[in-house]
């Protein structure tokens, strides 16, 4: 009767508009990387028209140069916070100031959280409206230049969707808890498993590949002597900041392994000698 009980509690109204609240706003990183990643592979193929002396690009509308050149600069800059702070909080643990809901910056974290937020938001907006305007998406094929191998792939979606934890942990999760319930709530297991479902078809639909152009385009450009710009290189900086965060992860989890079995050793080897002694006492 308890796990009724427990469904009829889970999937309420207002827990199921929680859950796709959480889903979407955290989702809003992904796409992120999938947006700047789609804009850097146009910039690279207009500066290629003008360096090869093809064609002279014809005139941008004010939403396009908006969504290809500016907003990219403000997207880079809120989604390298975010990296930073999962790196930093890879390698030395959850930082208290940030997680302690008594602390008396609970509310400034609130306003920044909201702040984060919103510019995300307009930022990952202006960019689809502006791309889809553009026509960007109506070629399937994704796919440019040399491709990297599994492992890298692998390793890329394991720092993303830490990454991703960390934006709903930090950002999404104290906002939209303020908002529909007024107080911070203990994160369930049906947000991660929704969360990184989402994530994971977004991968396989598009983003494994089309990722892949923050690293390629700066590589690209440097081999044709083209002109690399700060945006092609905080690009490649980012995405093997990411493959940095899942290399982490990987070594944690394999020293968490690691631990695990020598414990579970210790306890095997110290259950004979137990039962020696007492053996012995009885005598």
């Amino acid at each position: 009767m308890g796990w009724k009980q427990k469904a009829k509690e889970l999937f309420t109204a207002k827990e199921v508009f929680y859950l796709l609240t959480i889903t979407i706003l955290g989702f809003l990183l992904p796409l992120s990387f999938l947006l700047l990643a789609t804009l850097s592979g146009v910039q690279y193929f207009l500066q290629s028209l003008t360096w090869f002396h093809w064609h002279s690009p014809e005139p941008f509308s004010f939403v396009f140069h908006l969504a290809l050149y500016i907003n990219p600069c403000i997207l880079y800059v809120l989604v390298a916070v975010i990296s930073i702070t999962t790196l930093v909080q890879g390698l030395m643990g959850k930082i208290t100031l940030l997680s302690d809901s008594s602390s008396p910056l609970l509310q400034l974290r609130l306003y920044v959280a909201w702040i984060l937020l919103c510019a995300f938001q307009v930022c990952v907006g202006l960019g689809i409206e502006g791309s889809i305007a553009a026509g960007l998406y109506d070629d399937d094929d994704s796919s440019f230049g040399p491709q990297r191998g599994l492992l890298s792939r692998v390793v890329f979606l394991l720092g993303l969707h830490e990454t991703t934890q960390v934006w709903c942990r930090m950002v999404v999760r104290p906002v939209v808890d303020d908002t529909v319930f007024g107080f911070k709530r203990e994160e369930k297991w049906i947000e991660k498993v929704g969360m990184a479902g989402c994530l994971g078809t977004l991968w396989w639909w598009r983003l494994r590949e089309e990722v892949e152009k923050l690293v390629v385009m700066a590589e690209e450009k440097k081999e044709e002597s083209m002109d690399v710009g700060m945006s092609d290189f905080v690009g490649w900086w980012l995405y093997y900041l990411i493959v940095t965060i899942g290399m982490v992860r990987i070594v944690k989890g394999i020293i968490w392994m690691l631990m695990i079995s020598l414990c579970r050793r210790r306890v095997t080897e110290s259950s004979p000698l137990e039962a020696s002694q007492n053996n012995d006492h009885k005598v």
